[in-house]
């Protein structure tokens, strides 16, 4: 009966109710998504386009008239009730230029929403977080009310084992729990990682603002991307940083927020090839190819202001001297600079205490260069492969990370008992954390089915006047980012909308440079996404974040909101005077 007492209980059943009431009595509203493809051909003459980096090949196209998921005949279907017989179509539409006909291939996909009710899971997921700062039970919450939602009781086989049965969910799996873990395990049992702390220490460290500008440092130095940055930076900075006395709160957002952004703004990665195939806008000659698409990605960089702000507010807060901070920031500095606490008294931080003490095994010497192999190993295969093959193989590199780690030790005299004791450990300590990532999954994907983005881009994405369209689509891909956890998730459902948007209004309201306005629509959506994905408590950057530094993810997602919420003002003053100065 006490349970019954907590306001986070009568919220939970009171969500758990108009779920189950809006799943029964609101018939889903149906949109039918028109995606512009730029169409190759391969050498046996079959016809394909480029989706995350890998030819799709395309059968039996049809003249769109003739489709079941023709956008003229979305108010008869939804006027009856019935959900389309497909969900998937590809199609033509033949245009006549200057006498020549030109076919135009258009992928048609049926989407389905809920209306406001689509918002709820990730809404009672979000809600609950900041109710109960308990992020397990309340993802699980927001699981339950989105199946409830969908009308889909059987939760385990039908909701999430589907979710999870799925190669990155098992990637994630063996990553962070078995990679990641096992690495920060046998690192306490060897003393490597403190050998490495005291090595800064002595040669770099001499305080607290030194050891968070070494963390701000390897955050832009690994910018392949946000969860390879998150992982590496975090773990590799979070001793060095106890030490010197810097709050686990500062050191989870420098980590966050060079994870990311940077991604975005240094990519030499797989950014551009996945997101240039969302950006394909018939007629558009600057869009016209896979390489055209690539170099406007390039030449759109300097327009990301939200991710330039949120890198160059970790730095100068890493030197002490931050333009901007909040309250619950600045309270974190000022408990850890007198108290000397790491976090705050009620935190309760997503590392476990097998990662708070290095427990090295008896009679065992640490060396520095078993934290430097290891490193070193995860560096060279992450950029080697990203150079080969065009994407980073993160897995390959923790594995090589790992079986060097435990080599090493073994070689250095430590017994396989002790080596292997620390890697349980270690597994142990990333339990919590890989829990959350696992349940963030799910979550996003009940998200994405109940249609939330498609409310949102059905609700906004109406015409507007230019010079308010990229902040527009900065709160709407913000909307989207926040209440899924993922920036590639939003890029999928907001690029196909916001580009052909941004092209027709150029267009429609006759603006001189079309190309510049389509660059700031461009930048608005990429950094809209990013800033959600940063400050989402479902989003796996914002947990890695938490769980590398040791932090609380709560405590964590508080004290960044304030911070990244100011950058994200800036990037919308900023875009909108570019737009009506120079468009």
């Amino acid at each position: 009966m006490r349970a019954l007492k907590s306001p986070a209980a009568w919220l939970f059943l009171l969500f758990v109710a108009a779920s189950f009431l809006a799943g029964y009595y609101v018939t889903p509203t149906y949109t039918i998504e028109k995606i512009s493809l730029d169409i190759q051909t391969d050498g046996n003459g079959k016809e394909y386009f480029i989706y995350k980096e890998k030819p799709k090949y395309i059968e039996d196209a049809k003249p769109i008239s003739k489709s079941g998921l023709n956008p003229d005949k979305l108010e008869e279907i939804n006027r009856s009730g019935v959900a389309p017989k497909i969900s998937e179509d590809f199609v033509y539409e033949t245009e006549t230029i200057k006498g020549e006909e030109k076919q135009n291939y258009y992928q048609l996909i049926a989407q389905r929403h809920w209306g406001f009710w689509s918002l709820l899971p990730a809404f009672v997921a979000i809600i609950l977080c900041w109710q109960t700062r308990e992020p397990i039970s309340s993802l699980a919450a927001g699981i339950i009310c989105g199946a409830l939602l969908m009308s889909q009781y059987d939760i385990t086989e039908v909701v999430i084992l589907p979710a999870l049965g799925t190669t990155g969910a098992a990637g994630i799996l063996i990553l962070y729990l078995w990679m990641l873990g096992g690495l920060l395990g046998i690192w306490s049992k060897t003393g490597a990682a403190q050998a490495f702390a005291d090595l800064i220490t002595r040669k770099f460290v001499k305080g607290p603002r030194s050891a968070k500008l070494v963390a701000w440092s390897l955050g832009v130095i690994f910018f392949q991307g946000g969860t390879m940055s998150s992982v590496l930076v975090g773990t590799t900075v979070r001793p060095i940083a106890d030490k010197q006395k810097v709050s686990h709160e500062e050191l989870s957002y420098i980590v966050d927020s060079t994870s990311s952004p940077i991604a975005s703004l240094l990519a030499f990665n797989a950014w551009p090839g996945y997101i240039q195939a969302f950006i394909f806008v018939a007629g558009v000659s600057w869009l016209a190819t896979e390489a055209d698409r690539i170099a406007f990605f390039f030449k759109s960089i300097p327009f990301c202001f939200y991710a330039f702000f949120a890198v160059l507010g970790t730095l100068f807060l890493s030197i002490d001297k931050p333009y901007f901070v909040g309250k619950k920031m600045k309270a974190a500095i000022t408990r850890v600079r007198t108290t000397g606490e790491l976090d705050a008294p009620d935190a309760q931080p997503l590392a476990s205490k097998e990662f708070h003490s290095d427990k090295v095994a008896k009679g065992y010497k640490p060396n520095v260069f078993e934290f430097f192999i290891p490193l070193g190993l995860i560096i060279f295969i992450s950029i080697g492969t990203f150079i080969l093959e065009g994407s980073p193989q993160i897995r390959w590199a923790f594995g090589a990370a790992l079986i060097a780690a435990l080599f090493i030790a073994i070689f250095r005299g430590m017994r396989l008992t002790d080596a292997m004791t620390g890697i349980i450990d270690g597994m142990k300590g990333v339990v919590g954390g890989s829990v959350i990532l696992m349940l963030a999954i799910v979550i996003g994907e009940i998200s994405k089915q109940a249609g939330g983005g498609v409310y949102l881009i059905d609700l906004l994405g109406q015409s507007i006047p230019y010079w308010i369209l990229p902040v527009m689509l900065q709160l709407l891909t913000m909307l989207i980012s926040f209440s899924t956890g993922t920036s590639w998730g939003t890029y999928a459902v907001a690029f196909p909308l916001a580009m052909p948007l941004s092209w027709a209004i150029a267009n429609s309201q006759s603006l001189a440079h079309p190309e510049l306005y389509m660059m700031i629509c461009f930048a608005a959506v990429m950094d809209g996404s990013v800033y959600g994905d940063q400050c989402s408590p479902i989003s796996d950057t914002t947990v890695l974040s938490a769980m590398t530094t040791g932090s609380d993810l709560m405590d964590h997602v508080n004290t960044q909101l304030p911070q990244a919420t100011f950058a994200a003002a800036i990037a919308a003053v900023l875009w909108t005077a570019v737009t009506i100065i120079f468009v």
